[in-house]
């Protein structure tokens, strides 16, 4: 079946439809990742774009129950060169296009993504449309028009709060979209981990006494959240504060910071970073399209503690005074490096020292 991509300035591509059929628009973006696209597609901080894969062969090794990053994908396409109808792997479950179609999203293959992914990149991203209908060129123009969503935090935030149990430290997790590798790799570092919705006020959460408080990764613009961006507030300095992505940001926002809309945004499992302090680089996984304003932290109780090799930007924050420190990219990978792991293990620590210092205050 045909498929047809528009994007909001005009330009049209014809492919091959895979997965779902229908109409779907979100943010064009794309992803430099060469393996782990099931682990993209299932992470929620992509709920309203639509993904494009720069690299060209998608679903080759299939896809597993044990892959998953969120209980199921957000995204509102899926944009390839080629997609692979039979898959080579013993861990193999079904297909990309089943993937797809089970969820809802659709897929367009058979179109230069090169072409794309130059043009994303030359003019910034921009909304586009996905379709397999024989709807007219200007009905789909005018379909553009629709506003792009705000509350995608909402969307993909838990609902209830969950506890995964442990006798270790207790962490609580705000969760804005959270990967489940974060708390994979809290829980392998014996912590009890309770995650809880995005708008659960401090006084909740310090209801449950934690160690620390994870501000997890998620969608969106953080301005969007400005719930968030309290909470936190009244958070910092009575329990260590971590941030990851969104977390990040929302960190750099609540200490006075503001943060911007990038041109085309970090995605993809190649990102090198540097380490001020050390002078350590690591390559590390990304997934953001807005980051903290360097002007911005001028003036404020943060200093910068990582900085991105490529372009600049900021990568890391360290409060100066309190136990709060976050990093823009995604330490828990999967997909990506492992290299940055070693930063739970600096959150343990931070946790260690308060306690020992009788640092917390839940009142």
């Amino acid at each position: 079946m045909k498929a047809r991509l528009l994007l909001e300035d005009g330009t049209l591509f014809t492919g091959t439809s895979f997965g779902a059929e229908g109409q779907s628009i979100g943010e064009v973006v794309f992803n430099t990742s060469m393996t782990g696209y099931q682990e993209v597609l299932t992470d929620p901080s992509y709920c309203g774009q639509i993904i494009t894969m720069t690299y060209p062969l998608i679903g080759n090794y299939g896809l597993s129950r044990d892959d998953y990053e969120s209980l199921r994908p957000y995204a509102h396409g899926f944009i390839v060169r080629e997609h692979a109808e039979f898959a080579s792997n013993w861990r193999n479950e079904y297909s990309i296009s089943y993937f797809l179609k089970e969820y809802g999203i659709l897929g367009i293959s058979g179109i230069d993504t090169r072409m794309l992914t130059r043009k994303i990149r030359l003019h910034g991203t921009m909304k586009g449309i996905i379709t397999t209908g024989n709807e007219p060129l200007e009905e789909l123009k005018e379909r553009l028009n629709t506003p792009l969503m705000h509350d995608q935090v909402a969307r993909v935030s838990t609902k209830s709060i969950h506890i995964s149990p442990s006798f270790g430290k207790r962490v609580v997790q705000m969760d804005f979209g959270a990967k489940h590798n974060i708390q994979r790799e809290l829980v392998e570092r014996n912590c009890a981990v309770i995650s809880v919705p995005y708008n659960t006020t401090a006084e909740e959460i310090l209801r449950f006494r934690p160690d620390g408080v994870m501000l997890s990764n998620g969608p969106g613009d953080p301005k969007d959240v400005p719930e968030a961006i309290e909470t936190i507030q009244q958070l910092l300095g009575k329990v260590p504060l971590f941030g990851i992505c969104l977390g990040h940001q929302l960190l750099a926002l609540a200490c006075g910071a503001d943060t911007e809309k990038m041109k085309f945004g970090h995605r993809g499992g190649n990102h090198p970073v540097k380490e001020l302090a050390t002078g350590r680089s690591v390559i590390t996984s990304q997934n953001h399209g807005y980051a903290v304003s360097p002007d911005s932290v001028k003036g404020t109780e943060l200093t910068v503690s990582h900085v991105a090799l490529n372009d600049g930007t900021i990568e890391g924050l360290q409060h100066q005074k309190l136990p709060a420190f976050s990093v823009q990219y995604h330490p828990e990978s999967a997909p990506g490096p492992l290299d940055s792991g070693y930063l739970f293990d600096r959150f343990i620590e931070l946790m260690d020292s308060c306690a020992r210092k009788g640092e917390c205050n839940y009142a």
